[in-house]
C-alpha cells in the first residue's frame, strides 16, 4: 500500500512536469508526448485492474479506493485545454492589438504609444522562431493610416489634442516611421489586397488542425462549395444563404428592414445585393435591386470616418443610376414614383393588368441630387492643387449627363396624366442642371451639353430644351431660368433668377444684369432667404461689380463691390473659406455647418483680383476727392471707401517704404504718385500688377486703366493748384497729361458744371479762367475750423450742464465753508479772509465761469 501511495505521488509530479514541458514544446513534440502518455495510462490501467482483482477491498484500502475513483470521474467530466507557448504568445499579441484598437477609438495616443512598445517586444520573441504574424502587419499598417488621418485633421480643426496626447502623437510619428521601414514589403502586400493577405494566414492555420485524430466538424447541407475560395455566407441558424431569382425579394426586405440599425455591416449588404443583381432575371427584380443598392451605397458614407463618398463607390452608384434609367426607358410599363405603395408579397412579383403601369416606390430625383451633393462634398475635402482634384472634377460630365437623362424621364412621366406627377421633381432637376452651368464660360457649357446629348439614346428628347433647339448657351440659360420662374416659387425661383444675372454679368452684359438685379428688389428681401441663397446673391453682386469694371464704369464698380469688400469678410460672405476669429462665439456645430457650405475650388472668384479691382476703383475716386477737400476745407469731408482710407493712412505713416511687393503696395504707391501729379508713374505701378493677366483681354484692361489715371490725374492737378492760378492754358494741360485738347476741355467743362471748380472756360483763347472770390488762406481756413469746433464744444457743454442741473439756478454755489475751484484765489481770486471761516464768503470764487474756454470767450 505504501509503495502504491508513493507511486501515485511520483506519477502526479511527472504529469505536472510533463504539462510544463508541453507548454513550451512544438506541436509535433506535443503530439508525440500525448501518444506516450496515452500508452503509459493504458499500462497503469491494466496494472490497477490486476492489483484490484488480487487485493481485498476492506478497511482503509476500500475507503481510499472509493475516493480515488470519485476524483477520476470528476476529472473525466472536466475538459483540459493544453496550449503551446506559441499560442500563448499569439493570444498575448492579440490582447495588445485589441488594447490599441480601443485606444484608437478614443484617440488616446498616450496609451497607443505604450502598447505599441509592448507589441514590438512581443513580436521580437515570436519572430525568432516563427515568421512574422500577419495580424501585426495589419495593425502597424492601420496605425500608420490612422496617424496620418489624425495629423491631417489637426491641421484643419480647431479642437486640438491635449498635451499628453500631443506628446504621444509626436512620439508615435517617429516610432511608426522608423518601425514600418523594416516591414515595408509586408505592408505593401497587405494594402494591395487585404482580404487575400489575411486569408492566407487562415489557410496556414487550418492545415495543422487537420492532423488531429478526432476532429469535430459539422457540415451543413446545401452549402455551395463552388463559391469563391470555397466559402459560403451563413445566415441565422447555421444555414447557408442561397441566392436565387425567387429569393431576391426576401433578401431585399431583410436588407431594407436592417437599415438604420446598429452593428449593420453595410459593406456585406452591398456584396449581397451585387450577387442578387447577377441572379436577377426580370426587369422588376433588377429595378428593385438597383434602387436598394444605390441607397445602401449612400448609407455607407455615414458609417465611415470620412465625410464624403469614396470615388470608387460614387462611380459604382453613378453607373448603377445610369443602368436604372436605361431599364426604365426600355420598360415603359414600369415607373419609379415616390407616391407608389410598397409590394408586400415576397413570394411572387406583382402582375399588373393589361394597359396599366407598375408603380415602384423610389425617387429618381433624390438619387441625382444625392450624387451631386456627394461629388460636391468630395471636391470640398480634396486639395485643389493636386491631380486628384482634376481627376475627380472630370466626373462632373457623367453626372451632368445623368441629370439631363433623369430630367427627360421626369418629363416623360409628366406626359401621362394618370400618374399625376408633381411639378416639384422637374423643378429640382432643372435647378440642378442650371447650377452646373451658370458660372461657366459659354465655350465650356457648349462642350458639356454636346457630350451629354451624345451619351443619351437618340430617341429621347426634351420638351423644355430640345436636342436640336437653341445652340446659344445664353438662350439655354434663359430658357431654364424662365421655366423655373414660371413653374416654381420662393427659393428655387430666386436662385434661378440670380443664376441668370450671374451668367449675364460673367459674359459682360452689365446693363442687362444690373437692370434685372434692380427690378427684382432682391437686395431688400435677401435676408429672409436661407444662407446658401444669400451666398449666391453675394457672388452675383461681386460678379456684377467685376463686369462694371470691365465696362470702364469705375464708380458703379466701386459702389457695387463696397458692401462685400468693405466688410473685410470676403471669404466668409462668398463661402470660399472659414474665418476663425479669436474671440468668436461659434460652436463646433456651427463651424461644421459653415464648412459644409463652402464652395468647391473651381467655383471660386479670385479674391486677390477682387481686392485689386476694388482698391483700384477706390483710388481713382478717392485721390481727386482728397485733393478737393484739401484745397477747400470749407467743403464737408466725404469718405467713399473707409478700407482704402485706412490702408492709405497706414502706408503714409511708414517711415521707409520699399518697392511694392503685393497688390496693396502697388495701389498705395500709385495713389501717392497720382496725388503728386505723376500720372505716368502711377500708371506704371498699376499696370505692373500681375493679377490683371487673369482677366480676359488684359491688354485692353491696362489701356483702359491708363486712360482713367490720366483723367483723374488732371482732375487732381486742377483741385490742388487751382488757388495758385489766374488763367491756365488748355494746351499746356493737354501736353502735360498727354490728352487731346478736346478731352481736356470736356473734363474741365464737366467739373465746372458740377460746381467742383470755380472757373470759366474761354474757348476763344483756349484757356481756363479761375474766379477769385473770397479766397481764404490756409491759416484762415484752419481758424474757421477751430471756431466751428469750439462752438460745438460749448453747445455740448451747455447741454450737459442743463441735464445735470435740470435747470436749477446757482447749482454750483456752496453755502459756507471753502469755495469751489476758484475759492483759494487761483482763478476767481480769494473768496474771503482766511480767518473768517464761519462767516459768509464772497461769491467771487464760487461762480461757474465755464473754464478756460469760457474765460477766453468772455475776454
Amino acid at each position: 500500500m505504501t509503495s502504491r501511495f508513493f507511486t501515485q505521488g511520483d506519477s502526479s509530479s511527472e504529469s505536472s512536469s510533463s504539462d510544463e514541458e508541453e507548454l513550451y514544446s512544438d506541436p509535433e513534440a506535443q503530439a508525440k508526448s500525448e501518444d506516450e502518455s496515452e500508452e503509459e495510462s493504458d499500462e497503469e490501467e491494466e496494472h490497477d485492474s490486476e492489483s484490484s482483482d488480487d487485493g481485498d477491498k476492506t478497511g482503509v484500502n476500500k475507503f481510499l479506493r472509493d475516493q480515488e475513483s470519485s476524483e477520476e470521474s470528476e476529472d473525466e467530466d472536466k475538459v483540459t485545454v493544453v496550449k503551446s507557448a506559441k499560442d500563448k504568445r499569439l493570444e498575448e499579441l492579440e490582447g495588445v492589438v485589441k488594447l490599441i484598437d480601443n485606444a484608437r477609438k478614443i484617440n488616446d495616443w498616450s496609451s497607443i504609444s505604450t502598447e505599441f512598445d509592448k507589441l514590438n517586444r512581443q513580436v521580437v520573441k515570436l519572430a525568432e522562431k516563427e515568421k512574422l504574424p500577419k495580424i501585426y502587419v495589419k495593425t502597424i499598417a492601420e496605425l500608420e493610416d490612422f496617424m496620418n488621418e489624425t495629423i491631417a485633421m489637426q491641421k484643419v480643426t480647431t479642437k486640438k489634442l491635449n498635451a499628453t496626447n500631443a506628446r504621444g502623437l509626436n512620439a508615435m510619428k517617429q516610432k511608426i516611421k522608423r518601425n514600418n521601414r523594416d516591414y515595408a514589403a509586408e505592408i505593401d502586400k497587405y494594402r494591395a489586397d487585404k482580404d487575400e493577405y489575411m486569408m492566407e494566414e487562415e489557410e496556414e492555420e487550418v492545415q495543422p488542425v487537420e492532423k488531429i485524430k478526432k476532429p469535430k466538424i459539422q457540415y451543413t447541407d446545401g452549402i455551395d462549395v463552388g463559391d469563391d475560395e470555397g466559402f459560403a455566407t451563413v445566415g441565422r441558424g447555421g444555414k447557408a444563404l442561397q441566392y436565387t431569382a425567387e429569393s431576391i425579394l426576401k433578401h431585399l426586405r431583410s436588407i431594407i428592414e436592417s437599415r438604420g440599425k446598429k452593428n449593420t455591416d453595410r459593406a456585406e449588404q452591398i456584396r449581397i445585393m451585387e450577387r442578387l443583381l447577377e441572379v436577377a432575371t426580370t426587369p422588376y427584380q433588377i429595378i428593385r435591386v438597383l434602387l436598394t443598392l444605390i441607397s445602401t451605397r449612400f448609407d455607407l458614407t455615414t458609417s465611415t470616418s470620412t465625410n464624403y463618398m469614396s470615388q470608387e463607390q460614387w462611380k459604382m452608384a453613378e453607373h448603377e443610376y445610369s443602368k436604372l434609367l436605361g431599364m426604365l426607358e426600355d420598360n415603359r410599363n414600369m415607373v419609379v414614383v415616390e407616391q407608389a405603395e410598397e409590394w408586400e408579397d415576397d413570394e411572387k412579383p406583382p402582375q399588373p393588368a393589361a394597359g396599366e403601369l407598375l408603380k415602384i416606390p423610389g425617387s429618381i430625383v433624390s438619387i441625382a441630387e444625392r450624387l451631386d451633393d456627394e461629388l460636391t462634398r468630395s471636391l470640398q475635402h480634396i486639395d485643389p492643387h493636386t491631380g486628384e482634384y482634376i481627376e475627380r472634377l472630370s466626373d462632373e460630365q457623367a453626372l451632368y449627363s445623368n441629370i439631363l437623362r433623369g430630367l427627360l424621364y421626369i418629363e416623360d412621366l409628366q406626359k401621362n396624366d394618370k400618374l399625376e406627377t408633381p411639378q416639384d421633381g422637374a423643378n429640382r432637376m432643372v435647378m440642378r442642371r442650371l447650377e452646373h452651368i451658370y458660372f461657366k464660360p459659354s465655350q465650356v457649357v457648349a462642350i458639356l451639353e454636346e457630350t451629354a446629348w451624345k451619351s443619351i439614346p437618340p430617341q429621347l428628347d426634351s420638351k423644355i430644351t430640345p436636342r436640336n433647339g437653341a445652340k446659344d448657351i445664353a438662350t439655354l440659360v434663359q430658357i431654364l431660368s424662365t421655366y423655373l420662374f414660371v413653374n416654381s416659387a420662393d427659393i428655387i425661383r430666386a436662385r434661378a433668377y440670380l443664376c441668370q444675372v450671374y451668367f449675364f454679368a460673367l459674359h459682360d452684359q452689365y446693363y442687362r444684369a444690373r437692370d434685372m438685379l434692380l427690378m427684382s428688389h432682391m437686395q431688400e428681401t435677401i435676408s429672409n432667404f436661407n444662407i446658401n441663397t444669400q451666398i449666391l446673391f453675394n457672388r452675383t453682386l461681386v460678379q456684377v461689380g467685376l463686369c462694371a469694371f470691365r465696362a470702364n464704369l469705375v464708380y458703379e464698380s466701386q459702389n457695387t463691390l463696397q458692401e462685400i469688400c468693405g466688410s473685410g469678410r470676403q471669404k466668409e460672405l462668398l463661402a470660399q473659406g472659414v474665418m476663425i476669429q479669436r474671440y468668436s462665439q461659434v460652436t463646433p456645430e456651427q463651424e461644421k455647418l459653415e464648412r459644409q457650405r463652402q464652395l468647391p475650388f473651381h467655383m471660386h472668384i479670385n479674391l486677390e483680383l477682387l481686392e485689386c479691382v476694388y482698391l483700384t476703383c477706390s483710388m481713382l475716386l478717392e485721390v481727386p476727392l482728397l485733393a478737393q477737400t484739401g484745397s477747400s476745407p470749407d467743403i464737408k469731408k466725404r469718405v467713399i471707401s473707409k478700407t482704402y482710407r485706412r490702408l492709405l493712412e497706414f502706408h503714409e505713416r511708414q517711415i521707409f517704404t520699399g518697392p511694392p511687393e503685393n497688390t496693396r503696395d502697388h495701389v498705395m504707391q500709385a495713389s501717392r504718385a497720382l496725388a503728386a501729379g505723376e500720372w505716368k508713374k502711377a500708371a506704371d505701378y498699376i499696370n505692373s500688377i500681375k493679377i490683371w493677366d487673369l482677366m480676359a483681354d488684359s491688354d485692353k484692361i491696362k489701356q483702359m486703366l491708363s486712360e482713367q489715371i490720366q483723367e483723374e490725374g488732371l482732375r487732381t492737378y486742377l483741385f490742388t493748384y487751382a488757388p495758385f492760378y489766374d488763367t491756365l492754358s488748355v494746351a499746356t494741360l493737354a501736353s502735360v497729361f498727354d490728352l487731346t485738347e478736346r478731352k481736356v476741355a470736356a473734363i474741365v467743362s464737366k467739373m465746372i458744371a458740377h460746381e467742383e471748380l470755380a472757373a470759366a472756360l474761354d474757348q476763344v483763347n483756349s484757356a481756363i479762367i479761375f474766379r477769385k472770390g473770397v479766397e481764404l488762406s490756409r491759416l484762415q481756413s484752419l481758424a474757421l475750423t477751430l471756431s466751428d469746433k469750439a462752438s460745438g464744444l460749448i453747445e455740448a457743454n451747455e447741454r450737459t450742464l442743463e441735464q445735470r442741473t435740470q435747470g436749477t439756478a446757482n447749482a454750483f454755489e456752496r453755502q459756507g465753508g471753502q469755495g469751489g475751484r476758484g475759492g483759494r484765489g487761483g482763478r476767481g481770486g480769494r473768496g474771503g479772509a482766511r480767518g473768517d471761516r464761519g462767516g459768509s464768503r464772497t461769491r467771487g470764487g464760487q461762480q461757474f465761469g465755464g473754464g478756460a474756454l469760457g474765460g477766453a470767450i468772455k475776454a
